[in-house]
């Protein structure tokens, strides 16, 4: 069957490319590979020295890369099993037993990176890879010692390894499982329905008010009943992260970890932090525009993404896809045939289901598999968004499969280009495809919504952490927590919008927070970043193609610094943020000037 006859449904996903049937069998066999290659690994304890030769070095760098491969299949299966159904006892159990198998075998081969960083730039330079067919390898040793200088010693390691997999991280699962049990109540069109979140807060969009509003409110309603014991999770976490990286690794500050991860300066997250904040009144003053489209004096929070059109409109799946697809293949056919594999291999989740992962992501595993995307679809128009941004994800990875596993993930900021770029190219495809003024004004300010989601609520939900790392170190109570977190809000809207008190709550809401601290300005950085590659490609047309696959076909394989130096970008000038505000005023501008 062609791609333009083939129809494309709602499903969950096939993992058997991981593990076949029976799934239980075949982990096992994975875990005795496993089991196997640790045994024969943990030989080079005794073997490793400085006086080896690059070609018995590079041996043990791959056979560590072998032994990084089977690890991430049992680890991706699990936890893509749970995403699936975080309600499954059978697939919680396959989780922990996999974490803790994984967390056994990265302390018993803890010593190679150990020595590899504690040696000197003299010894390692002497043993490092060379040649371009090396140069994964090469990167990826760097990278390691980059991060020596917040290594501990081998046993302290391992302590640690083993105290996260039964503390800070199973804490996090039970956040998750807490939360996606959660089942909400909404009244549309005089039914009472039960809903997941995800499918709740599809309604923070609709035309009509009081569904936003109610939305919101049963949100808030659910969640205020558990606040207290999940502001308590919260609460570990920071501290969790506080005394292990800063009181034990040194880093400079809590924000500094994730830097580091990134790596990223500090200096870059500064700038673009301190743009964001001087730049809150780009959006104040586009809410205030909205408010008078909506016939309203002043927008309530609840109301931020309300549409201008008074529509309902309901998106097919198989039409979305199809959408998705053929603006990529306008683009490039090769960025088209690698997100269309995501649906040929059976590689996405897309049903809503209660129990299932709210919310999406995209995961890359091996370089030889293809992603997988997990969404909850239902229907609305920024579901199409979201698909476009998740399969942008997967091409990204797909780009970067000729690179090692190793070096084939992009760090966190660059690995939003392709997904945000994705999302601008299918806005900029519909705007050009229509020429009624009520329909462009309101893509034009479904675009704006999104930017104001992307750049500035996960900035300002940076900014939150922030302040919340330091409010809890200081002995800071859930009920302040709520205070601050207001208070972070009434700086984001100024006068622009009225802020119920039930908001107070959000930030429990918040996995990213609990997950993956200080993850979020990830998104600002890279909405911002395709905000200035995008209007490259309207100056440049074809000849911007190029170099903009070539920075996706890095992934990981460069320092990102570099990677940006080489597309002319330097991110730790705040010149640089100020243009992707400058392209988001010049957007409401447009607005401004639609004639209805």
């Amino acid at each position: 069957m062609s791609p333009t006859t083939k129809r494309y449904g709602l499903s969950g996903w096939d993992l058997s490319d991981l593990l076949e049937a029976p799934e239980s069998e075949h982990l096992q066999a994975k875990l005795v590979e496993l089991e196997s290659q640790i045994q024969a690994f943990e030989t080079y304890r005794d073997v490793l020295n400085v006086e080896m030769d690059q070609e018995e070095f590079l041996d043990i760098v791959q056979d560590y890369e072998r032994l990084i491969t089977t690890v991430y299949i049992p680890y991706a299966f699990s936890e893509l099993k749970f995403s699936a159904d975080t309600q499954s006892g059978e697939a919680l159990n396959m989780l922990n037993r996999v974490q803790q198998a994984v967390t056994e075998s990265f302390n018993r081969i803890l010593f190679f990176s150990l020595w590899w960083k504690a040696l000197a730039d003299e010894q390692a330079e002497r043993l490092m890879p060379g040649g371009e067919e090396l140069a994964d390898y090469r990167h990826f040793l760097e990278d390691l010692r980059r991060t020596s200088p917040y290594t501990l010693d081998e046993r302290s390691e391992q302590i640690i390894n083993t105290k996260d997999a039964n503390g800070i991280d199973a804490l996090v699962t039970i956040y998750s499982m807490l939360t996606n049990r959660l089942e909400f109540k909404l009244v549309v069109d005089g039914e009472e329905r039960t809903l997941t979140r995800d499918s709740l807060m599809s309604y923070a969009h609709d035309p009509r008010s009081e569904l936003r509003k109610g939305a919101y409110q049963e949100l808030y309603r659910v969640y205020e009943k558990e606040a207290n014991i999940l502001g308590q999770i919260y609460a570990n976490r920071v501290r969790d992260w506080y005394n292990e990286n800063v009181k034990l690794r040194n880093f400079s500050s809590p924000i500094n970890v994730r830097n580091v991860a990134n790596d990223i300066p500090d200096a870059a997250v500064d700038a673009l932090l301190s743009v964001v904040r001087e730049n809150a009144e780009v959006f104040q003053r586009y809410f205030t525009l909205k408010a008078g489209w909506l016939g309203k004096e002043k927008l309530s929070r609840y109301d931020i993404y309300a549409p201008l059109a008074e529509s309902d409109i309901t998106i097919d799946f198989n039409d979305a896809v199809t959408l998705v697809l053929d603006t990529f293949a306008n683009f490039d056919p090769q960025v088209a045939d690698h997100a269309r594999r995501v649906f040929s291999d059976h590689h996405i989740d897309s049903e809503v289901r209660k129990g299932k992962r709210g919310g999406a992501f995209c995961y890359t595993v091996l370089p030889n598999l293809t992603p997988w995307v997990l969404m909850n679809y239902t229907g609305k128009v920024r579901d199409v968004a979201t698909l476009a941004h998740e399969l942008g994800h997967a091409v990204h990875g797909m780009m970067a499969q000729g690179h090692s596993v190793l070096t084939q993930h992009a760090t966190l900021p660059l690995a939003e280009t392709a997904s945000v770029f994705a999302e601008i190219l299918l806005t900029d495809r519909l705007l050009a495809e229509e020429s009624d003024p009520l329909v462009r004004r309101e893509l034009l300010a479904s675009a704006v919504d999104d930017m104001y989601a992307t750049v500035m609520r996960q900035a300002y939900f940076v900014l939150f952490e922030l302040d919340a790392h330091q409010a809890i170190m200081d002995n800071a109570s859930t009920e302040e927590m709520h205070g601050r977190y207001m208070d972070n809000l009434r700086e984001q809207f100024g006068d622009s919008v009225d802020i119920p008190e039930d908001f107070q709550y959000e930030w429990v809401v918040i996995p990213h927070i609990y997950n993956t601290p200080f993850y979020c300005y990830a998104y600002s950085f890279g909405q911002l970043l395709v905000l200035a590659l995008y209007r490259r490609y309207q100056q440049e047309g074809e000849a911007f193609k190029p170099g903009y696959l070539k920075l996706l076909a890095y992934g990981g394989s460069a320092r990102p610094m570099e990677i940006l130096r080489e597309a002319g970008i330097d991110a730790t000038d705040p010149a640089f943020w100020q243009g992707g505000f400058d392209v988001i005023s010049e957007m409401i501008d447009e607005l401004e000037t639609i004639e209805l």
